[in-house]
């Protein structure tokens, strides 16, 4: 979605992506590896001549929001990520003061100095990937870290001035049960971080979790501890809600609980639309209704000398999305979103009225109690918005595949 300020100005996300990793975790499917300091130094480097090729594309846009996802970022140094946003704020224009900048960080991979370089650099709202409070699922993760190391982090965090943190969490897990992922979200409620991310553990093609348990479906050929079943997970993910509420945590999203006023900006602008600038080692990007990812070899990223063409070089899978697939994504990303998706933007985006376009969906979620219908005004106009309810956010894949056109 073009969302524009007074200027005439679309917004920008971007997001820079660091695939350095202490050591694959047992579950993740992510473009991630270890790297020695000699690759991150070519790395950063290789992300600078990126962001200068690429930042005449958005010369009509303003940087409302930066995330710096992994992998590991804080495997880079602070002198590092200052060097990656200075060169960042030399190529686009930033919104000002209020520009969310994220930071994804791992327990035990942080300490006093580089938190300090972090925010030095600009950083003002951490990611911490906790998963767990108890050491015993940690370690059937794979994790390299404890409890004690997160409690240090997030600490050292506090007393270094950062006042708006994540903490990701992880239900479902192996030898985990509803009253050990209840303890998990009481013990990180206590510290009173400011958002909360709480996903069910997929198990992923091509990860060692698949060959646990994709295969036996148990884990106990791997002498594994066996994961949840079906009913425990639902019961996990009804506590969640229920815990986290309590706690004064909004549901924003059917993943993502924060405090009032600090949803994760980035996060929303991908569920709304908004174009945003991927750079690094397999970075995917928007701008309007073209979506390109970058090539997933770092050998053939970090050889990148800025002179060659991108198209031909670093950018792959360019897909140019037809009216109807952004109308699909407007919807099944938006209904992520626990206000819904709004009648009148989407009238302003395709120049079609929502409820013709998708009356029979409309009409079949209705009336199986899926999805609700609400007459707001915004902006000082009416407006009708359609949203998931409870009931349809536990059934989502369902329900939002009903707005795929066939």
């Amino acid at each position: 979605m073009q969302r524009s300020d007074e200027s005439g100005r679309r917004s920008l996300g971007i997001y820079l992506h660091v695939p350095f990793c202490v050591r694959k975790c047992l579950y993740c499917d992510f473009l991630s590896a270890p790297g020695d300091d000699e690759m991150k130094t070519e790395y950063v480097e290789a992300l600078k001549r990126e962001i200068r090729g690429q930042a005449s594309l958005y010369g009509g846009h303003e940087v409302r929001t930066v995330f710096l996802g992994g992998g590991t970022p804080s495997l880079l140094s602070g002198e590092q990520i200052g060097v990656i946003m200075e060169c960042l704020r030399e190529e686009f224009s930033f919104g000002g003061d209020g520009v969310e900048v994220t930071m994804e960080v791992n327990p035990g991979t942080v300490t006093r100095e580089s938190l300090s370089g972090y925010r030095l650099a600009g950083v003002n709202r951490l990611s911490m990937g906790l998963q767990s409070a108890d050491d015993r699922e940690l370690k059937a993760l794979g994790r390299i870290h404890t409890w004690e190391d997160f409690l240090c982090s997030y600490e050292m965090a506090r007393k270094e001035g950062f006042g708006n943190i994540n903490v990701d969490l992880m239900s479902a897990l192996p030898g985990q049960s509803p009253e050990g992922w209840a303890e998990t979200l009481e013990k990180v409620i206590r510290l009173k971080p400011e958002h909360i991310s709480a996903y069910s553990l997929i198990i992923e093609e091509g990860t060692p979790f698949f060959e646990y348990y994709g295969k036996s479906g148990d884990g106990a050929e791997a002498g594994r501890l066996p994961l949840p079943t079906e009913d425990e997970d639902r019961v996990m993910y009804g506590r969640t809600k229920e815990i986290l509420g309590k706690a004064g945590y909004g549901r924003y999203e059917i993943s993502n609980y924060a405090l009032p006023g600090f949803a994760c900006r980035h996060n929303v602008s991908y569920w709304e639309r908004t174009d945003y600038a991927g750079f690094g080692v397999g970075a995917a990007s928007l701008l309007g209704n073209v979506r390109w990812s970058n090539t997933a070899d770092m050998g053939r990223y970090l050889e990148f000398s800025g002179e060659r063409g991108m198209e031909t070089h670093l950018k792959l899978s360019v897909q140019k999305l037809s009216v109807q697939e952004q109308m699909e994504e407007f919807m099944f990303l938006g209904l992520r979103m626990t206000d819904g998706v709004s009648a009148r933007r989407f009238y302003e985006e395709f120049g079609e009225s929502l409820e013709n376009i998708y009356a029979a969906a409309i009409d079949k979620l209705v009336k199986e109690g899926l999805l609700v219908r609400v007459e707001k005004g915004a902006d000082g106009r009416e407006d009708t918005w359609f949203r998931l309810t409870d009931f349809g956010i536990d059934v989502s894949n369902y329900a939002l595949s009903e707005f795929l056109f066939d």
